[in-house]
């Protein structure tokens, strides 16, 4: 039979017998939305159309290797519903990266450990050395650098700039806190418990480390003139 007029059924035509059970009728064929004239075969209760007729109507395409027919027919509009892209959500500009807030946490429990463990040391009254201090300002200053690793945002890198704030702040406490350990000027913290805690320095470094605390926290760059 010829490539050009395949048909979907049994050659049938071959004896008189046969012949009386085939109708063969020229109808519309609706495909897809789409019709077009093609010649529909009833045999037995079942119903053939042109393959051909079928691809042409259908705009599908049809394709023969060896002894395989390919047919490939265009989906509806119904089987392949258009995909809705979803909105972009809007970058939030004040947001802080996971990685920041973790080391920046930790950057604040160590600079908090260097502070409480100097004014402990100098409110009763213990030995403080260069070479002591030395080493809390080393593990402080380590943390603070690997906060500023992880910094990847511009507020990251704001959020950043207010633990380096903290850290000369405290640098600078305990600096003061060696000299008038140095000059035997200590004797008045230990009078009181809130001597120490209440001084204007130390007030801000206790202010600034809690607000750090809540921002990083929120995950949310915020400023406050405490770190400032």
């Amino acid at each position: 039979m010829d490539k050009g007029y395949l048909l979907l059924l049994p050659i049938v035509l071959m004896c008189d017998v046969m012949s009386a059970q085939v109708k063969t009728e020229n109808k519309t064929l609706m495909v897809n939305g789409k019709s077009g004239r093609t010649t529909v075969v009833q045999f037995n209760s079942r119903t053939y159309v042109e393959l051909e007729s079928l691809v042409r109507i259908a705009n599908g395409a049809l394709g023969f290797q060896g002894d395989e027919i390919t047919l490939t027919l265009p989906g509806t509009e119904t089987s392949t519903p258009a995909v809705t892209p979803e909105p972009l959500r809007p970058v939030n500009q004040a947001g802080l990266t996971q990685n920041f807030m973790i080391t920046g946490i930790e950057a604040i429990a160590v600079m908090r450990e260097w502070a409480s463990t100097m004014a402990n040391t100098i409110q009763h009254g213990y030995g403080v050395t260069d070479s002591w201090v030395a080493d809390y300002r080393a593990k402080a200053a380590n943390s603070l650098r690997q906060a500023g690793a992880s910094a990847s945002t511009d507020s990251d890198r704001n959020a950043l700039q207010l633990l380096t704030n903290e850290f000369q702040s405290v640098d600078s406490w305990s600096n003061e806190l060696v000299e008038a350990k140095k000059n035997m000027d200590t004797a008045k913290y230990a009078t009181s418990s809130d001597a120490l805690r209440n001084e204007p320095l130390s007030q801000k470094i206790i202010n600034c480390a809690r607000f750090l605390g809540t921002m990083l926290g929120s995950a949310e760059f915020k400023d406050d003139p405490s770190c400032h």
